[in-house]
């Protein structure tokens, strides 16, 4: 896996990849406001200015660590017998439960994916156009745009609200079910 925009070598890959390790384990003991590709990088055993040539900032070295814990992702057997709205739900769940196990990785990445930072915003794109991927996969011809496009918004929005404390992720799986149903006006299963 590449970091964004950049082709790697074996040995590039690997620091990286020890890079997105160790910037989770400093959130988990040391938070996301204490959180700094420095102290990332001494806990990689990687100089600093090698951390910086990979990462300018912290919100880049979050949302790389979510673009690869949801690209890494192992899809679901596409089961076309189930309703539409039902393999909807599936990659909605994939997508908003990625890192929902891990606190302090879920509560970084709300924060680290709504930088204004231009490596963070060519994240975003390749998380939305993936995640725009699986659905139009998922649903078939029952992907119109209007659709798509609404089941992203409730999935955004539903991680939005979770980030700010306004819904817990307990409450996702049933809401985007709900939404994935009456945006397919299909059966529940």
């Amino acid at each position: 896996m590449a970091a964004t925009r950049r082709h790697l070598s074996a040995r590039q890959a690997r620091t990286v990849h020890k890079l997105t390790e160790a910037a989770v384990a400093e959130l988990v003991d040391h938070g996301y406001p204490a959180l700094t590709v420095r102290n990332v990088a001494k806990r990689a055993g990687v100089a600093p200015a090698t951390a910086y040539t990979y990462f300018g900032s912290k919100e880049h070295l979050v949302a790389e660590v979510f673009w690869r814990r949801f690209e890494a992702q192992e899809p679901r057997p596409l089961d076309r017998r189930r309703s539409p709205a039902a393999r909807a739900t599936d990659v909605l769940l994939d997508f908003a439960l990625v890192v929902a196990e891990e606190t302090d990785l879920s509560a970084a990445c709300t924060v680290a994916l709504l930088a204004d930072d231009a490596e963070v915003r060519e994240l975003r794109m390749r998380i939305g156009m993936e995640l725009h991927r699986r659905l139009l996969d998922a649903l078939g011809d029952d992907a119109t745009p209007i659709v798509v496009q609404t089941l992203e918004l409730a999935t955004s929005g539903a991680l939005l609200q979770v980030g700010t404390g306004h819904l817990d992720y307990d409450t996702i799986p049933s809401l985007l079910a709900d939404v994935a149903h009456l945006a397919l006006a299909g059966a529940r299963p």
